[in-house]
């Protein structure tokens, strides 16, 4: 009788919010529909694409237009479908069973899943208490330790902090590994080093279409790095990994790059007023202990009543992400910021008149 081996015993599928909520502003997307402002565009182009073929293996209209939008060479751009596929390539393929990969707790958890799906040994370093990373420490412990690869966000999902250019650079250039840096959300901050990236040969950088672009319902990522990664990266992944309907689409929105940048400054906008409110919040009712600081689309925030705040916004129509003792809210309309403040205050004004 077949059974699964061990390794997918233990496995359980990612678990997203479902259902229809009116509000949701759990997972970090765009506040922005591209489709209402460049439908007729991506319609166009979508009905000229051939579906009878096969797509193109290298998707280079598209990485041509992510070349143009972020100033970086075509040659060392690589396009996926979605990071989560490049993290997996990159975990079962520039690394091998056995190898060693220091992930810096907390930040995304499919960087841990991939690593362990390709039987890697995954270490985790615990981020200090203020949520930040070391980076002498982690310099050291990759050192000291036979990583092979390390591997983190920044800015930071879920922590919503970065470290700045200077710093990563300098971890970049201090240790002998492959170093992976996710920069999903860079677009809302000024710290990216991808024109750093001719200058090492151990770096890749990891760029999504979901968050600031607005694309997560058409799964489409990047990785850029050295041409000689490039080209193993290119060599590794499926023929035919990206669709030509995502191609086409990524394409049409990357090359409208002002408007990107209204929108991108719009976001931005938003979640300061956001987190302005929470603040304001916290100062008045003491169950939100901490909101950090943050550089990204979304707030994060520390509190014991993680779950009961989460669970009362859903009664609402509200959908926020739930961590043990944080909760996530993504920045969103001028409408949604204000629906969930209004929310936030009444239920914390319950939990103080002991209505909980």
């Amino acid at each position: 009788m077949y059974e699964l081996n061990n390794k997918l015993k233990k496995i359980e599928a990612y678990d997203p919010i479902e259902g229809n909520y009116k509000i949701r502003l759990d997972a970090n997307e765009s506040c922005f529909n591209v489709n209402e402002l460049f439908g007729d565009k991506i319609a166009d182009a979508v009905k000229n694409t051939n579906i009878n073929r096969y797509p193109d293996p290298m998707a280079k209209k598209a990485v041509k237009a992510f070349a143009e939008l972020y100033n970086v060479p075509e040659d060392c751009i690589t396009a996926g479908n979605g990071s989560d596929e490049l993290i997996s390539v990159i975990c079962g393929s520039f690394l091998e069973k056995g190898d060693k990969v220091l992930t810096i707790s907390p930040d995304f958890s499919m960087y841990a899943f991939y690593s362990e799906i390709y039987e890697l040994d995954v270490e985790t370093m615990r981020k200090e208490d203020t949520l930040k990373i070391n980076v002498s420490n982690v310099i050291d412990y990759c050192n000291n330790n036979d990583i092979k690869a390390l591997i983190f966000s920044n800015p930071c999902n879920p922590t919503s902090l970065g470290v700045k250019r200077d710093d990563v650079i300098k971890l970049v250039k201090s240790v002998c590994c492959l170093v992976i840096v996710d920069e999903a959300y860079m677009d809302f901050w000024d710290q990216s080093i991808l024109d750093e990236i001719g200058n090492y040969d151990n770096l890749i950088i990891l760029k999504t279409c979901s968050k600031a672009i607005g694309l997560a319902a058409i799964r489409f990522g990047f990785a850029v790095a050295s041409p000689t990664i490039t080209k193993a990266l290119r060599a590794v992944k499926s023929p035919y990994n990206t669709d030509t309907i995502s191609q086409t689409i990524a394409a049409a929105v990357l090359s409208e790059k002002d408007t990107f940048e209204k929108m991108r400054f719009e976001i931005i906008e938003s979640r300061k007023e956001l987190q302005m409110k929470i603040e304001e919040l916290a100062a008045k009712y003491v169950r939100l202990e901490k909101v950090y600081d943050s550089v990204t689309n979304f707030v994060f925030v520390k509190t014991n009543y993680a779950k009961e705040i989460h669970s009362k916004l859903l009664e609402r129509s509200i959908a926020i992400r739930c961590f043990t003792g944080y909760i996530r809210i993504t920045a969103g309309t001028k409408e949604e910021n204000a629906a969930v403040i209004a929310a936030l205050d009444e239920i914390l004004a319950e939990m103080d008149n002991g209505n909980t």
